[in-house]
């Protein structure tokens, strides 16, 4: 009899230790990821795929959305880390627990001149949605971006935040380069 009760209980431990587990899964669904072709897609889900803890990645090119369960916050936080690095930046909801890093460097203020690099741009739609990003940013007057170079020079007179939050909220992550 002791065994009839012992497996029963053996499988309730296992259930709620599984259970405990799934609860711990960080559900992670960022908006606004520069998107613009399906081979912006799929290096946004292979950029995830190679995170540790992150697993059931999906992408939707059309909706600009990627989705992705991590096994906990940290490493939800090292797959944002990790989209930055490759270029990439996208809305997490204005979850607390995990946030695209301001590693920019860049200093408000108005400029004539600011080179931005490191965004994500493989192609001519990359460029399209970089200009389509900085244009209604209040003095800027033009931009260097070609496709598959990842550092450009955008010039004006303009907010050098303001330029960097209009790529930001379009996808893109960048650095300001002295």
């Amino acid at each position: 009899m002791t065994t009839r009760y012992t497996w029963p209980a053996a499988l309730a431990v296992l259930a709620v230790g599984t259970l405990s587990a799934a609860a711990a899964d960080t559900a992670v669904e960022l908006k606004s990821v520069h998107m613009c072709c399906g081979g912006c897609a799929k290096e946004v889900a292979k950029i995830l795929g190679k995170v540790e803890g992150v697993s059931a990645v999906s992408t939707d090119q059309e909706a600009g959305t990627a989705k992705f369960t991590a096994a906990d916050a940290k490493a939800a936080q090292k797959a944002l880390d990790a989209l930055a690095a490759g270029g990439f930046h996208g809305d997490p909801g204005g979850r607390p627990d995990i946030a695209f890093k301001d590693d920019s460097g860049v200093k408000p203020g108005k400029v004539k001149s600011l080179t931005v690099t490191g965004f994500h741009n493989s192609c001519g739609g990359c460029v399209k949605s970089f200009r389509e990003a900085i244009k209604d940013v209040k003095g800027v007057t033009g931009d260097t971006a070609k496709a598959k170079v990842t550092t450009a020079q955008v010039t004006g007179e303009f907010d050098a935040a303001e330029l960097v939050k209009a790529l930001n909220k379009a996808g893109f992550h960048v650095k300001v380069k002295d």
